[in-house]
C-alpha cells in the first residue's frame, strides 16, 4: 500500500519510526553543518554511513517500465540536446544554425529564447493517459536541465522558472498531479549539479568574424542568474571550464543544495534522478537523505523513494539505485537497476528519427530479463504535444504491452535471461553501449519468471516452432518439467515436446498482429 509520511505515522500512532533507526539512538537524526545545510529530520542523514541502510522498494522492482518527459527551454528550439551551451561554441553545427535563425549569440541568446517555450498545446491529462495505456508505472518530469531553469515554481531560482517564464505554467506541479491521479508514481530529473561549468561558454565572445571579441550576453551581470556569476574564478575558466565537469564553488553547490531541496520539498517524488554521480558530496548526499526523509514510506514505516545514480560506487551498498544512460547491460544484476534512453534526442529536434517500437520492445525484454527498468524519453516540442512519429511509437509500443505485458510487471529474472544469438555478442560494460546491441529476431528470446510459471519472450515470428535449448533436460540450467504451454494473447494449450535437447514449442498458424515485435509463451512448470 502507498502512503504518504504523514498517514504512515498516524497509522503508527508516532513519530517513533522515523526517529533514529540506526544503532538505537533514541532522538531525530538531522543535519545542520556549518555551511547551512539542513536536512528534514528522520532515519536518513547526508551521509554515505548512513545511506548505506537504504534499501531498494519492491515497487520498483516491479515497475519496470516508466516514461520521461525531457522537455524544456531548450526543446523549443527543435535542434536538439545541449543547444543552451553548444550556441555559444563558434563553429557548432547548433552554433551555425542559431545564427541563421536567430541572429549571432553576442545579440540573441538563449534568455532571448525562453518565451519560445509556450506548452500551449500541451494537455499532461491526455498524455499521461496515453502514457499509462503503453504500459508505464512511473511518470518522469524534467526538474531542471543544465540550463539552469527550473520547471517549478522555485523559491530559489525566481526569475528563470516556468511559472515566471516561458510557459508561465507549473510544469513540474501540472504533470504530478496528471500521473499521481491515475495511480502512478511521480519522478523528477535534475541536471542542475553541471550547470554552473556547462553554461561557461555562455560567458565567451566570437573569436573571428565581424563581431570578434563582442562578449555574448552570459557576461551581463544583469543575466548572472541565469548564466551564473563566475567571480573568483580564474580569467580563463571559461574556456576551460569542462561540460560535466563539476567545478564550482560552495556558495553554488549550496544554491544547487536548496533548489533541490524546494523541488523534492515541494511534490514529495517517488524518484529523483541525477545526471551523474551523488555531486559535491554532503550537499548531494544531503539531497538524498531529503528525498528519503520527505517521501512516501510503506505500512512499516520504511522508505519508498528511489533515487538514481549513474555511478556505481554510489550504490555499492544501499544509498541508491544504478542508471545506466543508454546503457544495457551483460548480464542478470543481483540488485534492481534503470535504464535511461530515449526514441531520438533528449530535447526535441525536428526531423529525427526514432527508434522503431521493435527496438523499443528489444531493449525492454532484455533489460527486465537482467532485473532493470527502463525509462523511456519522448521528446516534446515547444508545444507540448507529441508529433505523428512519435504518436506512431508510442501506438506500436501500447499494442505489444495489450498482449505481453504480464510477463514484464512484477516479474523476476530466471536462472539466466536468455538465449539465441544475440547472446553472443560482446557488448562494452559502460552508458552508451545501446547501439551495440544487435537486433533480435525469432531465435532470440528472453527470460522472466514469476513464481513456477516462466515467461519466454520470443523477439520475431518463428512460423511453426519454438525451441528453447536452456528448457532441454541435458541443459547446464536444470530445469524443471514443463507441464503447460500458451501464448500471451491466445487462450488455448499449445502442443510441446521437452526432452534432452530443448522445449520445443509448436505454434497456432495464424500470426498475431503485433508478433513482428515479439510473443511470449507462458510456461507452467511441474
Amino acid at each position: 500500500m502507498r502512503m504518504t509520511r504523514r498517514q504512515a505515522l498516524r497509522l503508527m500512532g508516532s513519530v517513533a519510526p522515523v526517529m533514529a533507526m540506526q544503532g538505537g539512538v533514541g532522538r531525530l537524526l538531522a543535519q545542520d553543518s556549518a555551511n547551512g545545510v539542513e536536512v528534514t529530520p528522520g532515519r536518513f542523514t547526508g551521509t554515505r554511513p548512513s545511506l548505506k541502510a537504504y534499501t531498494i522498494p519492491d515497487w520498483f522492482a516491479d515497475a519496470k517500465f516508466g516514461i520521461w518527459s525531457h522537455w524544456g527551454p531548450q526543446s523549443a528550439v527543435g535542434d536538439g540536446d545541449w543547444y543552451a551551451r553548444n550556441m555559444y561554441m563558434q563553429g557548432s553545427p547548433q552554433n551555425l544554425y542559431h545564427v541563421q535563425r536567430f541572429g549571432p549569440p553576442s545579440k540573441v541568446g538563449y534568455k532571448d529564447l525562453v518565451p519560445l517555450f509556450t506548452a500551449d498545446r500541451w494537455d499532461p491529462d491526455h498524455l499521461m493517459d496515453l502514457y499509462v495505456k503503453a504500459g508505464a508505472k512511473y511518470f518522469f518530469s524534467m526538474g531542471v536541465h543544465h540550463d539552469n531553469f527550473d520547471l517549478w515554481n522555485s523559491k530559489y531560482q525566481k526569475r528563470w522558472n516556468a511559472v515566471n517564464a516561458g510557459p508561465h505554467k507549473d510544469v513540474v506541479g501540472m504533470w504530478c498531479a496528471a500521473a499521481r491521479r491515475r495511480g502512478l508514481r511521480f519522478g523528477v530529473s535534475e541536471h542542475l549539479s553541471n550547470s554552473y561549468d556547462w553554461f561557461a561558454p555562455s560567458h565567451l565572445s566570437d573569436t573571428t568574424g565581424p563581431l570578434a571579441g563582442v562578449p555574448y550576453d552570459g557576461s551581463d551581470p544583469a543575466y548572472a542568474d541565469l548564466y551564473h556569476d563566475y567571480t573568483g574564478q580564474p580569467a580563463d575558466f571559461a574556456k576551460t571550464a569542462e561540460a560535466m565537469g563539476r567545478v564550482a564553488p560552495d556558495r553554488w553547490k549550496l544554491e544547487y543544495f536548496h533548489r533541490i531541496k524546494d523541488l523534492v520539498d515541494s511534490y514529495q517524488p517517488d524518484l529523483l534522478y541525477t545526471d551523474g554521480g551523488i555531486p559535491f558530496e554532503e550537499y548531494g548526499l544531503s539531497c538524498v537523505a531529503e528525498l528519503y526523509n520527505v517521501g512516501p514510506l510503506d505500512r512499516r514505516g520504511n522508505t519508498e523513494a528511489v533515487y538514481t545514480s549513474k555511478t556505481a560506487e554510489d550504490c555499492a551498498e544501499g544509498t541508491c539505485v544504478l542508471d545506466r544512460e543508454r546503457g544495457v547491460a551483460d548480464k542478470i544484476w543481483p540488485v534492481p537497476w534503470q535504464t535511461d534512453t530515449c526514441i531520438g534526442q533528449w530535447h526535441y529536434k525536428l526531423g529525427q528519427k526514432y527508434k522503431t517500437p521493435k527496438k523499443v520492445i528489444d531493449l525492454l525484454v532484455d533489460i527486465v530479463s537482467k532485473n532493470g527498468n527502463l525509462l523511456l524519453n519522448f521528446p516534446l516540442p515547444a508545444s507540448g504535444e507529441l508529433d505523428l512519429e512519435e504518436m506512431s511509437v508510442l501506438e506500436g509500443i501500447t499494442a505489444w504491452m495489450n498482449v505481453n505485458d504480464e510477463g514484464i510487471f512484477g516479474s523476476r529474472p530466471w536462472k539466466i535471461n536468455g538465449e539465441g544469438p544475440s547472446m553472443a555478442v560482446k557488448i562494452a560494460q559502460s552508458s552508451f553501449n545501446e547501439d551495440e546491441q544487435p537486433d533480435m529476431g525469432p531465435a532470440d528470446i528472453r527470460f522472466t519468471t514469476k513464481g513456477r510459471t516462466m515467461y519466454a519472450f520470443v523477439q520475431g515470428w518463428p512460423e511453426k516452432q519454438v525451441v528453447i535449448q536452456s528448457l532441454g533436460a541435458a541443459s547446464p540450467q536444470q530445469p524443471e518439467k514443463v507441464m503447460d504451454v500458451r501464448m500471451l494473447g491466445r487462450n488455448e494449450a499449445l502442443r510441446f515436446t521437452q526432452d534432452a535437447t530443448g522445449l520445443s514449442v509448436n505454434l497456432p498458424g495464424e500470426k498475431p498482429p503485433t508478433a513482428d515485435l515479439g510473443i511470449t509463451l507462458r510456461i507452467n512448470f511441474a
